[in-house]
């Protein structure tokens, strides 16, 4: 409907002639703020004073003649609430030699100050959305009570519709990639760590199958085969250990084992990378 006011409408304090019934006063100070991490100035904005006047007004058919109207209950808590600029004037600040040395050293520049007037007026078309009541013969429209949206917007009802539609598929479309993300990244983490652990295992399991054939030497009582095993591959426990890795320093493996072992070459007891190896000659 038509916004008409209820009781007496509000004026401009710089347009002659302009009412309303909600009116918004606005004094925000533009600067340049030096950006220590990209070594530039940027825009900034700050409200530095904001007033907000309304008057009681209600939402009747554009038809004339027309005997019903609807009583407009807290309009600065609606979403879409589309208020008109009727004034608009940028006061640039003033500095001297002193000042400009002031800012470049301090990190701000004051670019001046924009004074704003906004108002809803009277024989402006609204659509509201909202919870509908009725209080002595008043049908009044309110915000929700069910904690839902509150619209009062200039476009009609199947734009306003439309509208949240593409912003609700917008949401949807979000959710759904965050998710995938989501689960691609879990499932990347949950790779590494299975794959670490079955490492970790195969590590123990030649580990143990090494102290079991040192226990079962021993047992048999072969003093030359515990000196055998002692410089026996780690890896193969067949051939002699002929290599020393570094940086790491451990002498493990033979050199077909070596060259044997997967890229990024690793050493097999700390898993530090091999950056080269040393020869090893038993005399």
């Amino acid at each position: 409907g038509a916004v008409r006011s209820a009781k007496e409408t509000l004026s401009s304090q710089f347009v002659e002639g302009c009412h309303g019934v909600v009116q918004r006063l606005t004094l925000q100070e533009h600067k340049m703020v030096w950006n220590r991490t990209t070594h530039l100035w940027n825009d900034c904005e700050k409200i530095i004073h904001q007033r907000t006047n309304t008057a009681p007004f209600d939402l009747v058919p554009p038809e004339d003649g027309a005997d019903v109207s609807v009583r407009v209950m807290k309009p600065l808590e609606a979403s879409e609430l589309s208020l008109e600029t009727v004034y608009e004037k940028f006061h640039p600040s003033i500095q001297s030699f002193t000042d400009v040395i002031g800012h470049y050293i301090s990190g701000e520049r004051p670019k001046g100050i924009q004074e704003t007037e906004q108002m809803l007026k009277v024989g402006t078309t609204l659509t509201g959305v909202g919870e509908l009541v009725l209080d002595n013969n008043t049908i009044k429209l309110q915000p929700p009570k069910q904690g839902m949206q509150y619209y009062l917007s200039s476009l009609d009802f199947d734009d306003l519709l439309q509208k949240q539609e593409s912003s609700v598929r917008l949401w949807k479309i979000l959710t759904v990639v965050f998710g995938l993300a989501t689960c691609a990244v879990l499932f990347f983490v949950l790779r590494k760590q299975y794959r670490h652990q079955r490492e970790k295992r195969r590590l123990k399991q030649m580990q143990d199958e090494f102290r079991q054939a040192q226990e079962r030497l021993v047992r048999e009582g072969s003093a030359e085969g515990v000196e055998t095993l002692k410089n026996a591959c780690a890896i193969c426990l067949s051939n002699t250990k002929a290599c020393v890795f570094l940086e790491c320093g451990h002498v493990c493996s033979c050199n077909e084992c070596y060259q044997a072992l997967p890229e990024p070459k690793k050493c097999p007891i700390c898993r530090q990378t091999i950056s080269r190896v040393v020869p090893l000659y038993n005399s």
